[in-house]
């Protein structure tokens, strides 16, 4: 008998991976695959989503290869999903009839202005959870019906669906005899209200969208149905947006408990346990994941340039030639000099939500060197994450005393010794950096009896390394003091 693996689909904004996981949690291979970022306009991001498809199916099929296994030999799949990113295809043909509108797209800015000066906010907060930002699914799917000729017509006859990436995927796997997303996912789309847990009629109305449109909303670890393109059928069992398959990936299991993905973007999210705890600060309140009937809320801020920020630097001022190297250049001084940089390359996400703010390097004089610009890049990353956590900690009414990260940026011990000095308390990485995927893995695992429980779990969340503060205080008041100066400065510097 061959040993058995959770094959984890892990399709994110950049790049399409495949990860085969072991009984013990470990990563045994992994394939993964750059696909094309597409920028029509200044503030518009699209991906084409066959090529999602394409890159996706691609990599699980190698990643089977190198393990020179049979799909016999997967107990389960489970997919995590860049969140938001709004795909609209023909229900007969499965032809996507637009370019998918990626999370990070602002074209629809101005129309959630004008909802706003309408009133909405509120309605849709107290619904959703959600701020009404076009970082959402709803306007993006709105704007796909009102601009692609004769979408409007079809969606109302039925004849379209919409999905966020999962749905998607599960579509291809199963030929279209899937048509459904996670809670996890739903909740992420600003139509779907997380108390009923129903598509909400009125938000449907307000952004005017067919409900026939919209995928069956599932729990987060159940079987599903098998996939029908392989030469053996596998169980689908495990769906979670990325965010929130980290969150269980870091076994963040009891409230209270904080998680930070240093990615593309940042995304800390706080297990509030069965409540859904409302926001004063600007943060989102989300779903984490339902499972065995049981929903489970976090509270999330979203910063949305994390190392997107390293990859400007690498690939537009071409100051460093490796991601790495950013590290390399930024230990090369004791501080950053006086200079502060707002990394708000596509607006400012959690607690600020301001579409209109761009990126602004404060403080340059004569003696500022790219070893300066390096490190208050690296910084900040760090202080967009510390001023979420202050906002999660004033509506939680909770300090906190730790924080569990992933994510590729997590590999930087100058970025996790900064954080840990903003913070004033210890930084856990875990030796699994891969949280997202192995979320997913388990979420799946969990449905089809390859795992137990969640205690028969526990036990595999490990420790890398552990940061502690080592900064004093003045120091950090004095920087943080100057960073919020930073960001008055970089707050709506577009005008509209």
């Amino acid at each position: 008998m061959k040993q058995k693996f959770i094959l984890s689909i892990d399709q994110g904004t950049t790049s399409s991976r495949a990860i085969l996981f072991n009984h013990l949690g470990e990563m045994v291979r992994v394939s993964q695959k750059p696909f094309e970022q597409i920028f029509p306009k200044p503030g518009w991001v699209e991906h084409n989503a066959k090529e999602i498809w394409s890159s996706q199916i691609s990599v699980v099929t190698e990643v089977l290869a190198k393990q020179s296994i049979d799909t016999e030999n997967v107990a389960a799949i489970g997919i995590t999903n860049q969140r938001e990113t709004t795909v609209v295809w023909d229900r007969e043909t499965s032809e996507p009839i637009y370019n998918a509108i990626v999370w990070q797209d602002r074209r629809t800015a101005k129309y959630c202005d004008e909802l706003k000066e309408l009133g909405h906010i509120d309605t849709i907060k107290k619904k959703t959870g959600l701020v009404l930002d076009a970082y959402f699914s709803a306007t993006k799917l709105k704007w796909i019906l009102d601009n692609v000729e004769g979408a409007r017509e079809k969606a109302e006859a039925g004849k379209l669906c919409f999905g966020t990436v999962d749905t998607w995927l599960i579509w291809k796997l199963t030929k279209g005899e899937l048509f459904i997303t996670d809670v996890s996912n739903a909740s992420r789309t600003m139509l779907y209200n997380i108390h009923n847990l129903e598509w909400d009629k009125e938000l449907l109305e307000l952004f005017d969208i067919p409900i026939a449109m919209l995928p069956t909303v599932k729990e987060s670890s159940e079987v599903y149905g098998n996939t029908s393109i392989f030469s053996s059928q596998i169980p689908i069992a495990g769906i979670a947006g990325d965010q929130q398959a980290a969150l269980f990936g870091q076994m963040c299991t009891k409230p209270g408990m904080v998680k930070n993905t240093y990615g593309t973007g940042c995304f800390l999210l706080m297990n509030t346990g069965e409540k859904a705890v409302y926001s004063e600060n600007n943060l989102l309140t989300t779903i984490g994941w339902k499972i065995n009937g049981k929903t489970t809320y976090a509270l999330e801020g979203s910063v949305f340039v994390g190392g997107a920020a390293i990859q400007w630097l690498r690939d537009g001022a071409k100051m460093v030639k490796t991601a790495p190297g950013i590290n390399h250049l930024a230990e090369t001084v004791e501080d950053n000099g006086g200079v502060y940089f707002v990394p708000a390359l596509t607006g400012l996400g959690a607690p600020y939500w301001d579409p209109y703010a761009r990126g602004a390097l404060m403080g340059i004089t004569r003696g500022t060197t790219d070893a300066h610009i390096a490190r208050a890049t690296i910084e900040g990353i760090a202080f967009q994450v510390y001023d979420i956590v202050k906002a999660m900690e004033a509506d939680s009414k909770e300090k906190s005393v730790e924080l569990r990260v992933d994510g590729g940026a997590a590999a930087s011990d100058l970025l996790l010794q900064i954080q840990s000095d903003l913070f004033g308390f210890k930084i856990l990485r875990p030796k699994t950096l891969e949280t997202t995927a192995l979320g997913a893995a388990y979420l799946a695992g969990l449905a089809v009896g390859y795992w137990d429980s969640i205690e028969d779990i526990q036990s595999q969340w490990v420790i890398d390394k552990e940061f502690h503060p080592v900064s004093n205080e003045e120091k950090v008041k004095d920087m943080l003091h100057y960073w919020h100066k930073a960001v008055k400065c970089a707050q709506s510097w577009i005008e509209e």
